[in-house]
């Protein structure tokens, strides 16, 4: 009886688990009072302007962790532009101009609601810190999580990205 309860809590557990996905480490402590600029989130997904979306949500976390980036100014003719490879080429290179310590990037890997009868939202988003100057990469992680059906995607989003800064270490 027993192994009966101990074996369902176990896959209880296990289901709980399944639905959130991340991988990364720590790495070296980042001084909080540093010139931080924030670049555009490369959106491969199929949902557009995901990216954008991703970077409001990124701004209001990294609020909470006492971090307040310089946000690269999207101007209207990259507006425009369908491809954020080159939004985030352009944004890199005003990150130098700048002079930023740090610069956080990323991307966005899924960001939809599943089919199904439940519609579960879906979001997975990689980030990472980089060296303006060098292009080094100082930090990354990547998660993924799928939510419940009731839950917005936007919601899921705020979990997944405050999950990911969380790993970041600051002074």
């Amino acid at each position: 009886m027993q192994s009966r309860a101990g074996l369902a809590l176990i896959l209880a557990l296990t289901v709980v688990t399944g639905c959130s996905t991340f991988t990364g480490k720590s790495g070296e402590a980042l001084p909080r009072d540093a010139r931080w600029g924030l670049v555009p989130l490369v959106n491969y997904s199929q949902t557009p302007q995901a990216g954008e979306r991703s970077e409001q949500i990124l701004l209001s976390v990294l609020s909470q962790r006492g971090l307040q980036p310089i946000v690269y100014p999207k101007t209207e003719q990259e507006t425009m532009l369908f491809d954020d490879s080159e939004r985030l080429a352009a944004g890199m290179e005003w990150a130098q101009r700048q002079g930023f310590d740090y610069v956080i990037s990323g991307s966005v890997e899924e960001w939809q609601y599943k089919s199904g009868l439940d519609g579960e939202p879906a979001v997975g988003i990689s980030l990472r810190v980089l060296e303006p100057v060098t292009g080094r990469v100082i930090w990354s992680n990547s998660g993924a999580r799928a939510g419940w059906s009731r839950e917005s995607l936007s919601g899921s989003a705020q979990k997944v990205l405050r999950e990911l800064t969380d790993d970041l270490r600051l002074e």
